[in-house]
């Protein structure tokens, strides 16, 4: 998801210096040529210091060294509370990947067509104002090349807390996007796309995304920090607070959200270890046959906002060059809600991370640091 003022379009903004930031925690396992992590610590560290973020956490896991993370920041402005690894947070937009996932399930099942126009499935939904759903594939939602605009847009974020609390139907939400004129010809982000993507698993199977999401992907997985949290504003369990700026360069907690704003789009809760086993998974084929796994990891070109050089879109799921360690590609996704912001993704030969910042960048250029230490972390990733 995104927001219409702020730097960022992959996913879905502080001038308050953060008081005592930590410096970085570190795990890992104990070896002399897997302990140095200098890139990525001090990236990190940089992010709650140099860029003044309340807090910051990422896990890594390499083919060689295994599992290693760390911290920097503060979990809780109030009480100072240190940032920590493994707790809940909100991932935004990685939700997309989730819900292209049961899709491609259901397009395997013969239950979907991805070339199928949405109008098969919701037919007479998408109409007016140029959009037409007939001529709109299932495919062009996951990619985003419908041409259709974002409701995101649409809300009003300056004045947040008159709807934070409010509950959207996925009806609502399409109608805002529909209202707004065409964004034109080629490939635009909108998180409208996966409220009909999640409209489309509801009409076929009977069943809401997030139990759908459930019971094919969390529960399987064994996802037990991962939730559908529906109409809660509340985070479960142990979570760090999500900031965000308000009037200005005023920092605010906005930890408590109601997420259906979001959707299939953006609404999970999760922890980086559960996403990252779920982009391990989903990579290594454990959710989707050969055909349909090919099918996601077909892109077109993407990021009309520079922050990924290079980066393509494919059905739910992004591939981005890692160009200061050769060029590598990683596939994951990004992820940002109101004081939350999370990036991270899986290499061909293994290396893994995710991050996630409680706070949100307040210039363009802490928007790229946060990028840059998610490359630094799989560049060093052993």
């Amino acid at each position: 998801m995104r927001r219409p003022q702020r730097l960022g379009v992959l996913a879905g903004i502080v001038l308050l210096a953060v008081g005592g930031a930590s410096a970085p925690a570190a795990a890992h396992r104990p070896g002399q040529a897997c302990a140095s992590r200098p890139a990525t610590t001090t990236a990190l560290h940089e992010l709650t210091t140099t860029h003044r973020l309340a807090g910051a956490a990422i896990e890594v896991h390499g083919p060689d060294c295994g599992r290693w993370s760390s911290t920097s920041g503060r979990a809780d402005l109030r009480t100072g509370r240190p940032m920590r690894v493994n707790e809940r947070i909100r991932i935004g937009s990685s939700t997309k990947t989730f819900t292209a996932t049961v899709v491609l399930q259901l397009v395997a099942e013969g239950r979907v067509g991805l070339d199928a126009p949405i109008e098969t499935y919701l037919p007479g939904l998408v109409r007016g104002n140029g959009h037409d759903g007939r001529r709109i594939s299932v495919r062009d939602l996951l990619r985003h090349t419908s041409g259709l605009p974002d409701h995101v847009d649409a809300l009003d974020w300056d004045r947040v807390d008159r709807w934070r609390y409010r509950h959207y139907s996925s009806g609502e939400l399409v109608a805002m996007a529909l209202a707004q004129p065409p964004p034109g010809a080629g490939w635009h982000y909108s998180t409208t796309n996966y409220v009909l993507a999640g409209l489309i698993v509801e009409r076929v199977t009977g069943r809401d995304i997030g139990v759908e999401i459930t019971r094919r992907i969390i529960g399987p997985l064994g996802l037990s920090d991962t939730y559908w949290p529906g109409d809660s504003v509340r985070i479960r369990g142990t979570h760090p607070c999500g900031y965000a700026l308000a009037g200005g360069e005023r920092r605010r907690d906005v930890t408590e959200f109601a997420m259906s704003y979001g959707g299939a789009g953006g609404a999970l809760v999760s922890t980086l270890a559960d996403q990252d086993r779920f982009f391990a998974a989903l990579l290594g084929g454990q959710l989707l046959d050969p055909v349909r796994l090919a099918a996601l990891t077909q892109t077109v070109p993407a990021d009309p906002d520079r922050l990924w050089p290079g980066a393509r879109y494919g059905l739910g799921i992004i591939s981005t060059p890692l160009a200061d360690c050769g060029g590598a590609l990683y596939w994951g996704h990004g992820g940002t809600t109101p004081g939350f912001r999370t990036l991270g993704g899986v290499t061909a030969d293994g290396r893994r991370a995710q991050l996630v910042v409680n706070d949100e960048p307040a210039s363009y250029e802490s928007w790229q640091a946060v990028s840059a230490t998610l490359h630094a972390a799989l560049c060093e990733a052993r």
